[in-house]
């Protein structure tokens, strides 16, 4: 599946790989009380975004962007054949989903120049790397892949601890491949596209803005996972490394952004995944487009 946007002098592209079933809600949100989950039911049903079992439903995609300049990859998904056992759709997953999504968006892996992580999680990684003769090579043969520091740093001491196998299959052998490059926050891919630091989820987890006079897009990554932290920002699910801290930034992000012709592309609304954030009482809210 791919989808096109157009902002200012940028091209933005869905490549969906997968859009699921995948998190009971009061799992992911442990501190979410089932009566606040009932009183929302109703319109998170009529959004696409949880189903009658109250699983939340989640896509699990990347952005193309092409400016008049580059042509950038934002997050790479779940990937091929890798080893995922506690994840049972992502398992060893052989599917053309991807790459379907990825010419029928008019791009080969060669046309990459950049791939831009939001953070180094399983599912934002997993194209970084195929399979080749035995060995993980790199997908986007002629990409720089973008790794900010603080979230390089992080993994690279977790994965010393234990092993981290999306790092270990999909990071290190870019890393060896030298075609990393290893970022601080002030990072920037020309006039087009820039760094904001969005902590909480991960140490280093970033954001990126692109447009050349002002912030036409903002890519959210894993800032938040359901429309109904829009409702409530003040919800952080188990998976946020601190989820205290995920609150403050989800709270300023959308602060920032309310009521602005931004476009917020988030990793995992569901469909269509985009829009512009607009104030919904205490909370706000996120207008397709």
């Amino acid at each position: 599946m791919s989808l096109k946007f157009s902002v200012g002098d940028l091209s933005i592209y869905r490549i969906v790989e997968q859009e699921t079933a995948f998190f009971a809600a009061l799992d992911l949100f442990p501190a979410l009380p089932p009566e606040l989950l009932a009183e929302n039911r109703d319109w998170l049903r009529r959004a696409g975004a949880i189903d009658d079992n109250d699983t939340l439903i989640l896509c699990f995609q990347s952005y193309v962007v092409r400016t008049p300049h580059h042509t950038i990859l934002i997050d790479s998904c779940i990937g091929n054949d890798k080893p995922r056992p506690q994840r049972p759709k992502w398992n060893m997953k052989t599917d053309e989903t991807y790459m379907r999504a990825l010419k029928a968006a008019d791009c080969s892996v060669e046309d990459i120049d950049f791939v831009m992580c939001t953070h180094l999680h399983v599912d934002h990684v997993g194209w970084n790397t195929r399979i080749e003769n035995g060995r993980w090579v790199p997908t986007f043969p002629n990409a720089r892949y973008i790794f900010g520091k603080t979230e390089y740093d992080y993994w690279t001491a977790q994965h010393a601890k234990a092993p981290v196998p999306p790092f270990g299959d999909s990071v290190l052998p870019v890393v060896e491949a030298k075609r990393a490059d290893i970022v601080r926050d002030d990072f920037a891919v020309g006039d087009h596209l820039r760094i904001l630091p969005t902590p909480g989820h991960t140490p280093g987890h970033v954001a990126f803005a692109v447009g050349r006079i002002r912030d036409d897009a903002v890519f959210l990554g894993d800032m938040m996972h359901t429309p109904l932290q829009l409702r409530y920002p003040e919800l952080s699910p188990r998976v946020d490394v601190d989820p205290a801290q995920a609150a403050v930034t989800r709270k300023n992000f959308l602060e920032r952004y309310c009521d602005t012709d931004t476009l917020c592309c988030t990793a995992h609304f569901p469909s269509p995944s985009t829009g512009k954030i607009r104030r919904n009482g205490n909370g706000f809210s996120c207008e397709a487009v």
